[in-house]
């Protein structure tokens, strides 16, 4: 039987706290980084804005030139970096068996660009009230609404996120991080969570009822990969999220199960009340720990 598929990034072994900023700083070669499930999760970010428009879809008059940006900036990274995935030819930019029309003019450019990357994109525009959705192709949001938060500041949109609240610590770090990023720099962070569904568009947490009939060795743990760079020309900020989903019971297969384990335990030990209430982990939480202190080393076929 072949050994389950080692996740990508772990967050949770302790290298990126829950409730923190953690930046740190990326090389330019890593900025954007697709893999074998590129063009299934194109093919699913088309159909989802076919079915939902602006729901997942959603730009301020006055973005078009930023947008462009964005397309262009993906348009020259992609084949410089992923040669094995992209190659431009004329107006269209094969990937992995499709053939996107980068020069559609009938569709917004972050339309097009989106549906060149697994990522998501937004982009952020500063103003009186400080830096806020100006546009985004948000198809797999985690646990938000892009019709809810579209056109907030960043202090408003992170107004529910415990210890993220507008004058706290974490708020003012956030807002002077994005006025003093510099458009030769990248960043990136990491944020994880638990979801009960194999689900990349998640707008809706799932409810209490629909969480009792999921045992805590099939869930999945959501990593978001967040980055940040500053557009040179408009001077507007590119978030991007790519999400990866892995199953609790592939994570507990792999040889250092009882490390990642012990350390997710640790850190959904540690969260306050209205952290947990936050996370949606309320009714859950004391199976999902009680499944990682379980875990024991793997055995190999020598003992």
């Amino acid at each position: 039987m072949p050994a389950p598929i080692a996740p990508t990034y772990t967050p949770y072994d302790g290298s990126s706290k829950p409730f923190t900023i953690g930046l740190l700083q990326l090389e330019p070669e890593r900025w954007i980084e697709p893999d074998g499930d590129l063009a299934e999760q194109v093919l699913l970010k088309r159909n989802l804005v076919a079915e939902h428009g602006e729901l997942v879809l959603r730009a301020e008059a006055g973005t078009q030139e930023a947008q462009q940006e964005v397309l262009d900036l993906l348009i020259d990274y992609l084949p410089q970096y992923h040669p094995e995935n992209y190659r431009l030819v004329g107006n269209d930019m094969r990937i992995a068996g499709l053939d996107p029309d980068i020069a559609d003019q009938e569709m917004m450019p972050l339309h097009r660009a989106g549906l060149l990357v697994q990522d998501d994109l937004v982009i952020m525009r500063k103003g009186e009230n400080g830096w806020r959705i100006a546009a985004a192709f948000l198809a797999f949001p985690s646990s938000w609404r892009l019709s809810e938060k579209f056109g907030l500041s960043m202090d408003e949109v992170h107004a529910p996120v415990p210890g993220f609240e507008g004058g706290s610590r974490n708020a003012g770090l956030i807002n002077r991080m994005f006025d003093n990023l510099s458009a030769d720099r990248i960043v990136v962070r990491w944020n994880w969570s638990v979801n009960w569904s194999h689900a990349l568009y998640h707008p809706d947490a799932k409810s209490a009822e629909e969480k009792r009939g999921v045992s805590a060795d099939k869930a999945f743990i959501r990593v978001e990969r967040q980055t940040l760079r500053k557009l040179p020309v408009s001077g507007d900020i590119l978030f991007t999220i790519r999400i990866y989903l892995d199953p609790v019971s592939a994570i507990l297969a792999q040889p250092n199960a009882v490390e990642l384990a012990a350390s997710m335990a640790e850190q959904l030990e540690a969260m306050s009340d209205v952290e947990v209430t936050y996370k949606g982990l309320t009714e859950k939480r004391v199976e999902l720990v009680g499944l990682l202190r379980r875990t024991e080393p793997v055995k190999t076929l020598a003992e």
